[in-house]
């Protein structure tokens, strides 16, 4: 079980996962990348943010919480956080979950801001163009195929990342 808990600011890649409400496909995601990162003996400060501001210091929808979980790890201690102007310095990329979350962040962008800005799937080729599905108005089971979207983008950013790589 990966966890949360212990996090540190680092050298290395800074990433934030943007979604809505910060608390169902962007905890997620970083819990996913989190895990890999680890895995892979990678560096990186990695967080997770909304456009919206509903649910600012709250912990992850429970179902989010369920699905990392199932896959062994542990997203309990994460807390939602609104967007805000300085993680456009402060990040080296800012992975959006849809076109709405990406529109948004474009829109508060300052015009000198140093993070790359894109939707969290163009890191799949044939994912590219397109959003990670919100689960949370759903069934359960959508937890898991976000889950596994943003488990594939937690790959991706290992595979670019890697020593090996570049």
């Amino acid at each position: 079980m990966v966890d949360m808990r212990n996090d540190r600011a680092i050298a290395g890649p800074a990433i934030l996962f943007l979604c809505l409400g910060n608390i169902c496909r962007s905890p997620l995601a970083e819990g996913a990348a989190r895990a890999a990162f680890a895995r892979a003996g990678i560096d990186a400060t990695l967080d997770s943010a909304g456009t919206g501001d509903w649910h600012i210091g709250h912990a992850p929808d429970a179902r989010a919480q369920a699905e990392a979980r199932r896959r062994g790890v542990d997203i309990s201690a994460l807390r939602g956080r609104q967007l805000r102007r300085a993680d456009f310095y402060d990040f080296d990329l800012i992975l959006a979950a849809d076109a709405s979350n990406l529109r948004d962040a474009r829109a508060i962008r300052p015009t000198d801001a140093t993070a790359e800005l894109k939707l969290m799937l163009d890191l799949l080729p044939e994912r590219g163009g397109q959003g990670v599905t919100d689960p949370y108005y759903g069934e359960d089971d959508g937890f898991a195929e976000t889950w596994d979207d943003v488990d594939a983008v937690a790959a991706a950013l290992v595979a670019e990342f890697s020593p090996s790589s570049g």
